[in-house]
C-alpha cells in the first residue's frame, strides 16, 4: 500500500496523471431484444502533454494530451472536469489510435481538474486526479494585414486579413476590427464569420459584398450578439472568398484559435493604476458606525484614473456627505448595478448618459467620509442599487478583472 501511495505521488507531478484501482473493465446495457450486451469501460491509466505544451510539460488550452489506457477503441469524447461543478466542464470529440491510446486537444476555457472518457455507447471511465491546465497563450497580434494560411483551392482569389487587437471589452467604444484585402483574383462571394473557441461554433456572420481586387475592407464588432453581451473568451475571424470559378480561399483552418483571434472580457478593472486591496477593513461586510461595509475599497494614489469597469447607463450623479462624489451604472446587458464613490471631482458624465466599457468616469479621490485615498466600489443584485437589489461582495470581480486588465 505504502508503494501504491509513492508511485501515485510520482505520477501526478508535472502532467502525468496515473490511475489506480479502476472498476471492473465491462458494465452491462440491456439490448433492445431483451438481452444484454457488455460494453467495456474504458481505463485511462496515463495522461501527458504531447504538443504545443507549457513550462515543465503542463497543458493550456490549445495543447495536445496523449491519453493511454485500456477499452478506449470506442472512446467518443473527452471531458474536462474543471473545478465547481458542472459550470467550468469542457468537452472534445475524439477517434481513438488504437484501443490503447488515444489523443485529445484541451478546450480553450478547460480548466484545472479532473479529466474522464466517454464511449459511443455511453460507457464512462473513472475521473483522473485533477490534471493542471493553464490559460492558452494570449493570440498572436496581427494588426497588420498578412497572407492567410489557408485552406486554399486551386483557382482561388489570394487573400490577406488583419485583426485590430488581441483583448477585447463587450460594451467598449473601441469595436475589434476585422480587416482584408482579396487580390489575384475578384472574389464572387464573401462571408466572415466570428467563430467561438470553446466549441468551434460560429456566432455572427457578416456577407459584404464583392470588392474591387485590392481594395481594402472591414467588419467590426463590439462583443454582444443582439442586445446580449457575449461570452467572455476566445473569438476568431474567419473569411472565405470564394472566386467566379467557384474555387474558395479561407483565412484558417478548423481549429486554429490563433489566426485572427482575440479574447473578449466583460469587464475592465476600473482603477488604471497601481493600487492595493487594502487590509480586512476594506472588504465587505467590515464594521462601519451603525452598518456594514457595503462595497469593498481600492487604494491609490489621489488622481489615478478611474474608468468604468462596465458600460451602461448613468443612474445617479450626486455629492454625499459619506460617500463623497459618486456615481452609479446601470452595467448593459446585466442586473448589475455598479457603484464609485469617493471620486476626487464629479464625474463629467450626467445621470442618463451612456458610458462605454473602460471610458474614465473621474478620478480616485477621497471626498466624503474617506480616510486615505481610495475608490469605494460597490455590486448590486437586480432590480438595483436601492431599488430592491442587494449589494454583494465585489472582491472577487475585482481580482478577477485586475487579473487581465
Amino acid at each position: 500500500m505504502r508503494d501504491s501511495h509513492r508511485a501515485a505521488g510520482r505520477c501526478v507531478s508535472a502532467l502525468v496523471v496515473c490511475v489506480f484501482g479502476i472498476s471492473p473493465a465491462a458494465t452491462a446495457q440491456t439490448a433492445g431484444g431483451g438481452g444484454t450486451v457488455y460494453v467495456a469501460k474504458p481505463k485511462i491509466a496515463k495522461i501527458r502533454c504531447l504538443r504545443d505544451c507549457a513550462s515543465r510539460g503542463r497543458a493550456h488550452g490549445g495543447s495536445t494530451l496523449k491519453i493511454t489506457g485500456s477499452a478506449l477503441s470506442s472512446a467518443r469524447e473527452v471531458v474536462f472536469h474543471g473545478s465547481y461543478g458542472r459550470g467550468d466542464d469542457a468537452t472534445v470529440d475524439v477517434r481513438p489510435g488504437s484501443d490503447s491510446r488515444l489523443h485529445a486537444r484541451v478546450p480553450i476555457g478547460a480548466v484545472t481538474g479532473p479529466v474522464s472518457i466517454v464511449t459511443a455507447e455511453g460507457a464512462k471511465s473513472r475521473l483522473t486526479a485533477p490534471v493542471p491546465i493553464l490559460p492558452p497563450p494570449p493570440p498572436v497580434p496581427n494588426v497588420e494585414l498578412s497572407p492567410v494560411p489557408g485552406p486554399l483551392e486551386a483557382g482561388a482569389p489570394r487573400i490577406e486579413t488583419g485583426t485590430s487587437r488581441t483583448k477585447a471589452y463587450v460594451g467598449a467604444r473601441r469595436a475589434v476590427t476585422f480587416s482584408y484585402r482579396v487580390s489575384d483574383a475578384a472574389a464572387s462571394a464573401i462571408t466572415v464569420e466570428l467563430v467561438r473557441a470553446t466549441d468551434g461554433l460560429a456566432v455572427k456572420s457578416w456577407t459584404p459584398a464583392p470588392t474591387t481586387t485590392g481594395e481594402v475592407q472591414s467588419v467590426s464588432w463590439n462583443g454582444r450578439l443582439g442586445r446580449a453581451g457575449a461570452k467572455p473568451g476566445r473569438y476568431s475571424f474567419r473569411l472565405t472568398a470564394a472566386g467566379a470559378n467557384g474555387a474558395r480561399a479561407r483565412s484558417a483552418q478548423v481549429g486554429d484559435v490563433q489566426r485572427d483571434a482575440f479574447d473578449l472580457y466583460d469587464n475592465i478593472f476600473p482603477v488604471r493604476g497601481r493600487h492595493d486591496f487594502g487590509d480586512e477593513g476594506a472588504r465587505f461586510g467590515s464594521g462601519r458606525a451603525g452598518h456594514s461595509h457595503q462595497g469593498h475599497d481600492v487604494f491609490a494614489k489621489c488622481g489615478t484614473p478611474m474608468v468604468a469597469a462596465r458600460g451602461g447607463t448613468v443612474k445617479f450623479k450626486q455629492f454625499h456627505a459619506a460617500a463623497g462624489n459618486y456615481l452609479v451604472i446601470d452595467g448593459a446587458a446585466t442586473d448589475v448595478d455598479y457603484a464609485y464613490m469617493h471620486l476626487a471631482e464629479p464625474s463629467p458624465f450626467s445621470t442618463g448618459d451612456r458610458v462605454y466599457t473602460g471610458q474614465r468616469i473621474g478620478s480616485v479621490g477621497e471626498t466624503g467620509n474617506a480616510r486615505g485615498c481610495h475608490l469605494h466600489f460597490e455590486l448590486w443584485s437586480g432590480p438595483g442599487w436601492y431599488d430592491g437589489g442587494r449589494p454583494f461582495d465585489p472582491l472577487p470581480a475585482l481580482q478577477a478583472w485586475d487579473s487581465w486588465s
